[in-house]
């Protein structure tokens, strides 16, 4: 398989970007509570674009990378959450196989999905969540929690799109358990847990949907390119705690009417 070639590129900027990319997205995912993913994968976008990367294969190794670097937020959120008893270990393991075969799903789609698709599917992605940050939705009580086969359908429906995407899954978790009438602090603790398996599943899809692939990076393997996840990894998690400590602090609600309208701004340049 022809490596793709580096010359021309600076790593000492590259990693710094890396890095950048990283404090944001646990800054931002702490402070509003949106996943990390919403901000690495058109990071990662913009960045590879920028610098020629992997040709084609370029949104494919933003959203596998961003899944890879959830992994470890997804465990270090998961540990805080149980240690303050708001993980509901029960609604995990009835999501949790749907969840897997879901992200599995989604990775598997993504291999067939061309690069234009998937950057534009992850554009309306975007402004799914600029809109909800403008104009966040009331939670509506609709009725209890399904059976263990409607439990399997959400968790399927609820892997897939996250892997497409390359989330932890939170935005569509939450309220999908707050409507049901879970307590809002369980369903948030309960959803990062759920990350995980998203992650760890997703990940491991488009390393194997990925492998063989020509025109990627040295360092890669399939769609999940080490340098950018471990550089992620390391500046996202201690930002992560900082952000939730200025989310009691900062006018939040501001603050989250102008995030909403960056990534819309974000989506539209994706988008075109």
């Amino acid at each position: 398989m022809p490596a793709f070639d580096r010359s021309g590129r600076n790593p000492v900027l590259e990693l710094l970007a890396y890095l950048a990319i990283g404090a944001a997205s646990g800054m931002l995912a702490g402070l509003f509570g949106v996943g990390g993913g919403v901000i690495v994968v058109p990071a990662l976008i913009l960045l590879f674009t920028q610098i020629g990367m992997g040709s084609e294969w370029i949104p494919h190794l933003a959203v596998g990378s961003s899944l890879a670097a959830i992994v470890g937020t997804g465990a270090a959120s998961t540990y805080a959450h149980h240690r303050r008893g708001a993980v509901r270990w029960d609604l995990v393991a009835r999501l949790a196989p749907g969840i897997v075969l879901g992200a599995w799903l989604g990775a598997a789609l993504a291999g067939i999905i061309p690069e234009l698709w998937l950057t534009r599917l992850f554009a309306v992605f975007l402004t799914y969540v600029g809109i909800r940050m403008l104009i966040p939705r009331k939670i509506h009580l609709e009725h209890t929690l399904p059976g263990s086969p409607g439990m399997w359908a959400a968790g399927g429906g609820i892997g897939t799109l996250s892997a497409l995407v390359g989330i932890g899954g939170g935005t569509l978790t939450v309220p999908f358990l707050g409507n049901r009438g879970i307590d809002m602090r369980k369903a948030v603790g309960t959803s990062a847990a759920c990350g995980l398996p998203i992650a760890l599943a997703g990940a491991i899809g488009f390393m194997v949907v990925g492998w063989g692939r020509e025109g990627l990076p040295e360092a890669s393997t399939g769609f999940v390119y080490w340098p950018a996840v471990g550089a992620i990894l390391l500046a996202s998690m201690p930002t992560a705690p900082l952000g939730a400590s200025l989310a009691h602090r900062l006018p939040v609600a501001l603050l989250k009417r102008l995030f909403g309208v960056f990534l819309l701004l974000i989506a539209l340049r994706l988008a075109y």
